[in-house]
């Protein structure tokens, strides 16, 4: 029972860790109903790239209700869609590196990341951005990319 407890106490802790990092939440469909506990829901969240002033990335997720997703220890699926668009006026704060890690949300407590990696594509003056999950000892195949052109008047700067 004691284990049990402890359980339960490190998910919440982890989920509030969490939740100072998370994104801006823009909306959630219910997919199934619960009698206990919130529904299973898809969101959209969005996150604005740090180093990109001006590009927004949605990606939508499936969030697990019920009392283990209430408790912060459920396991959310590793299925994910991404849409990153021009949303102002792009300036790039700093050089970026061809590939980078810009976002990444825990999905269990303890081993499934939700990750986002952004890519540059210089013959193209594109950013590539790419969402993923993984798992401490194998990762999902399931994946979405989505890309925004960068007029050629602001090129990106690259380390």
């Amino acid at each position: 029972m004691k284990l049990v407890l402890a359980a339960a106490a490190l998910g919440v802790a982890l989920a509030g860790l969490a939740a100072g990092a998370r994104a801006e939440t823009i909306g959630d469909v219910d997919t199934a109903f619960k009698l206990i506990g919130p529904d299973h829901k898809i969101v959209v969240e969005a996150y604005d790239d740090p180093k990109v002033q001006g590009v927004t990335c949605y990606v939508s997720r499936a969030k697990t209700g019920g009392v283990s997703g209430a408790l912060g220890l459920a396991e959310d699926k590793a299925e994910a869609s991404i849409a990153c668009r021009q949303v102002g006026p792009v300036s790039v704060t700093q050089p970026l590196p061809r590939r980078e890690e810009v976002y990444s949300e825990r999905l269990s407590v303890l081993f499934k990341r939700l990750r986002v990696v952004r890519m540059v594509d210089p013959k193209r003056n594109t950013l590539v951005y790419l969402t993923y999950s993984d798992l401490l000892i194998d990762g999902s195949p399931k994946n979405s990319i989505t890309a925004v052109p960068i007029d050629r008047a602001t090129p990106i700067p690259q380390k």
